[in-house]
C-alpha cells in the first residue's frame, strides 16, 4: 500500500509546474513534498526531478517513471470502476477542466446538479484562461471550446457553437458597420487573448474555405466577459462564442456584424485522454453534460 501511495504521490509531483504546486495539490507543505521526493528517489537510486527555480523539470528517469505510474495508476482506477459498476452507484473522483466564462456560467451549475445526483462522486472543477495542457494529465475531462489543442486526444461534442463579430449600437452609429471582413482592419476590434495561436487573427468561411482577417485595437484581455463588456460599452468590436453573446443580441444590447458571411464551427467538446481508461462516472458526466448543455446555451 505505501508503494502504491508513492505512485500516487509521483503523478502529482510529475503533472506539477513546482514542488509548491505539489504541495498545495496534495495538501501539505513543501518541506513534507521535498522530504518524500528526496525517500523516494533514495529508494529508487536515481534521480526523478530536476528542482528549477520556476519549475521543475523530469529527468528521463523521471518521465520514464511518470509514464510507468500512469499506467499503473490507470489499471487501479479500471479495477475500482469494475467493483463499483457491479455495486450499481457512482463513486470515486473526477477532475474537470474548464475555460473561466463557460466553467462559471455553465459547467459549474451542471456539475452541481450532477454531484446532488450522485453524493458518491467527487468532482474537482478548475477553471482557468489558461491553454489546456494535456500532456501534463492534469485533468480527467476537460469541457474546451473549438479546435482541441491536441489531435491525440479523445473528443466528444457536448454542444455546437460559432464565434460570431458583434458590436453595441452605439459604436456602429459612431463608427459604421463592416461591410466585408476586410473593413475590420480599419475599426477598433477587442481582442480576446486566449489558449494559444495568434489572438489577432479572426476567421471567417466554412472549414473547406477558410477566410482570415488581422485586426487591431487599443484593448484586450483574456477575460472573456472583461471584453463582452467593453463591447456592451460602445468600445469596440468583438468576436465571441455565440453561447456568450446571444442574449445580448437577442435584447438588441449587441448587434451581430457581417451575417451574410459565416464563421466556422467552434463546437463545445468534452476532451479525454485517449490511452486511458474512462471510468462509468466520467461517462456518465460526459452523457449528462451533453444532455443539459445545448438546452441551457439555447434555452428557446
Amino acid at each position: 500500500m505505501e508503494r502504491l501511495d508513492d505512485l500516487g504521490f509521483f503523478h502529482v509531483v510529475a503533472v506539477s509546474e513546482t514542488l509548491t504546486a505539489a504541495a498545495r495539490e496534495l495538501d501539505v507543505s513543501l518541506p513534507v513534498v521535498s522530504k518524500r521526493l528526496k525517500a523516494l528517489e533514495r529508494r529508487l537510486d536515481v534521480r526523478l526531478v530536476h528542482r528549477g527555480a520556476r519549475r521543475l523539470t523530469l529527468t528521463s528517469e523521471g518521465r520514464l517513471y511518470a509514464a510507468r505510474v500512469e499506467a499503473i495508476l490507470d489499471q487501479v482506477r479500471e479495477l475500482d470502476d469494475l467493483v463499483s459498476h457491479s455495486s450499481g452507484e457512482l463513486r470515486g473522483s473526477i477532475v474537470v477542466q474548464a475555460t473561466l466564462g463557460l466553467g462559471r456560467a455553465h459547467v459549474a451549475p451542471l456539475i452541481g446538479e450532477f454531484a446532488a445526483r450522485h453524493p458518491q462522486v467527487r468532482i474537482q472543477l478548475r477553471t482557468s484562461a489558461l491553454p489546456l495542457r494535456p500532456h501534463r494529465r492534469e485533468f480527467d475531462l476537460a469541457v474546451h471550446v473549438g479546435t482541441p489543442p491536441d489531435s491525440t486526444l479523445r473528443m466528444r461534442r457536448l454542444a455546437r457553437n460559432r464565434r460570431v463579430p458583434c458590436a453595441a449600437p452605439s459604436y456602429v452609429e459612431r463608427r459604421g458597420a463592416p461591410e466585408r471582413i476586410e473593413d475590420l482592419t480599419a475599426h477598433d476590434c477587442i481582442v480576446l487573448r486566449e489558449n494559444e495561436g495568434d489572438f489577432a487573427v479572426w476567421r471567417f468561411g466554412s472549414t473547406t474555405k477558410p477566410r482570415q482577417v488581422r485586426v487591431r485595437g487599443t484593448l484586450s484581455s483574456n477575460d472573456g466577459d472583461i471584453v463582452t463588456d467593453w463591447a456592451l460599452q460602445g468600445r469596440g468590436i468583438v468576436m465571441r462564442s455565440e453561447w456568450q453573446v446571444r442574449s445580448h443580441l437577442d435584447s438588441g444590447a449587441l448587434i451581430r456584424l457581417l451575417p451574410g458571411v459565416p464563421t466556422p464551427p467552434a463546437d463545445i467538446h468534452a476532451l479525454l485522454a485517449d490511452d486511458v481508461h474512462v471510468p462509468r462516472r466520467t461517462e456518465e458526466l460526459i452523457a449528462y453534460l451533453a444532455a443539459r448543455l445545448p438546452e441551457r446555451l439555447s434555452p428557446s
